[in-house]
């Protein structure tokens, strides 16, 4: 079956879930779930896979072992695409994502050097360009207040590098064309406008190396 968006029961799940984050309310309502929320993010999936690799749905429940809110399950279905892309809807409707979201220690090195050198630099302030003119917004994550170590504070392009993560993003609101093959044209546009900077990414920044924690 092809991808026809998410029906309505999908945003009434999660705005159910967002009053009642209970494991009684997860298994009274996990019929709806996989049907409404899981299986057409896989059909979605299957779709996005030629052209942007496999996809990977992430797990439903939170991890809260560190964390002082102890609500067992997340308030969005999320999936990520190997060849970068992520996907997220909610009861606040669909979004979408690019980048580098948080830059290792050797990432952040190298993403600085090349954002600091004229001709990468002036590169990415073009890329950026483009892809917010094509709609997404191109955002900064985990910002510094200042300047970078090393690097001074009247530097052309010092608010880029500030910022320990980047992304290009775009949401929506919930609306009818959700339901709809819509979904699957807006998904696609913002992965082909948003891939110039994941190329960019990619090339001047690439993995990290260092061991995992």
């Amino acid at each position: 079956m092809t991808f026809q968006g998410w029906p309505a029961e999908a945003l009434d799940f999660y705005e159910h879930l967002e009053a009642d984050n209970s494991r009684s309310f997860w298994q009274s309502h996990k019929e709806q779930y996989e049907q409404a929320v899981r299986e057409p993010m896989e059909r979605l999936l299957a779709e996005l896979e030629p052209e942007f690799g496999p996809g990977k749905i992430f797990r439903p429940n939170r991890d809260v072992r560190f964390s002082a809110d102890k609500s067992p399950y997340k308030t969005h279905i999320g999936a990520h695409l190997t060849a970068g892309g992520y996907v997220q809807l909610s009861a606040d409707g669909l979004a979408c994502g690019n980048g580098f979201y948080r830059l290792a220690p050797d990432q952040l090195e190298r993403y600085r050097t090349a954002v600091a050198e004229d001709v990468t630099g002036a590169e990415l302030e073009r890329v950026i360009d483009a892809v917010r003119a094509a709609g997404p917004q191109v955002v900064g994550r985990d910002s510094l207040k200042s300047a970078p170590r090393g690097y001074p504070r009247d530097h052309p392009r010092i608010e880029l590098l500030r910022h320990k993560g980047l992304v290009a993003w775009q949401e929506w609101p919930p609306a009818k064309w959700l339901g709809t093959r819509t979904a699957y044209q807006r998904i696609t546009a913002f992965l082909r406008a948003s891939q110039p900077l994941k190329d960019w990414l990619d090339g001047h920044v690439g993995p990290s190396e260092l061991a995992p924690r």
